[in-house]
């Protein structure tokens, strides 16, 4: 059996880091509750408790706990070679269809587009741009490693697929976002919300609020209205999924999207 790390008990207060209201325990699963378990493929129990709060005030859910662990921690527990078990998709399926709906959207502006992948992993999505012609570069701050934001420049496309949901600070991921957008630019993410799918008083048994995959910040509608205007962006939903934050859009942008702002 894997030995965890210590476990650090939840505070009687944990303010919401997006409007920083108190937040209320909400539920406790088991550290080994895995996303794909939606396709019925199931871990064994780790007798490891996870604790999620939930903030009555913007719906942003969160698990405490992994904001104590280190680099060195996520990657023995979660981001370790038995990731692939329940998460097949991420080495190459999803960003190569993530590659093809920003080409879809934006290939006939490729030549005025500066891409980045923020949270590219190994690089598979910005590789495919970039055999497509596309200026695309891909970033990733986990593990933290000796690239520096003010090195990669600024960008008038970000994406930013399946990101949101497994940082453990929310201001951080905001502010190195905000540091490498241009003045026109748009961001364009995806993460599942929780509207509809976690409410007040019932068990957590949504199949995305999963431990096992990192995720760990799990995003309303409201929460992501707030956070944008928290650092002077607009917020767009395309669907449940697909979400995009801007400050002035490219024109290239304009014309391609009408994205529902706030």
């Amino acid at each position: 059996m894997p030995t965890y790390p210590e476990y650090v008990p939840a505070s009687a207060a944990v303010p919401c880091p997006i409007c920083a209201t108190e937040t209320v325990m909400h539920d406790v699963v088991d550290f080994n509750k895995s996303c794909e378990e939606a396709r019925q493929y199931f871990l064994p129990l780790s007798g490891r408790p996870v604790y999620y709060h939930r903030c009555p005030e913007c719906a942003f859910v969160l698990a405490p706990e992994f904001r104590h662990w280190s680099d060195q921690q996520f990657q023995e527990h979660i981001y370790n070679e038995r990731y692939i078990d329940i998460d097949p998709d991420y080495v190459s399926k999803r960003p190569t269809l993530n590659a093809n709906l920003l080409r879809q959207l934006f290939d006939r502006a490729r030549q005025d587009i500066r891409h980045l992948d923020y949270g590219g992993g190994s690089g598979v999505l910005s590789n495919a741009l970039t055999a497509q012609g596309w200026n695309s570069t891909t970033y990733d701050p986990f593990p933290r490693n000796e690239q520096r934001l003010a090195d990669l420049g600024k960008f008038n496309l970000i994406s930013a697929f399946e990101v949101f949901e497994h940082v453990p600070d929310v201001s951080e991921l905001m502010s190195n976002i905000t540091a490498l957008m241009e003045d026109e630019c748009l961001v364009i993410f995806s993460t599942l919300l929780t509207d509809g799918n976690i409410k007040p008083n019932t068990r957590l048994t949504w199949w995305y609020a999963s431990p096992r995959n990192g995720h760990i910040s799990l995003f309303s509608r409201q929460s992501l209205v707030q956070l944008a205007k928290q650092h002077g962006l607009q917020y767009g939903s395309f669907n449940a999924g697909t979400h995009c934050l801007f400050n002035r859009l490219p024109d290239w942008a304009s014309k391609l999207l009408a994205p529902q702002k706030t």
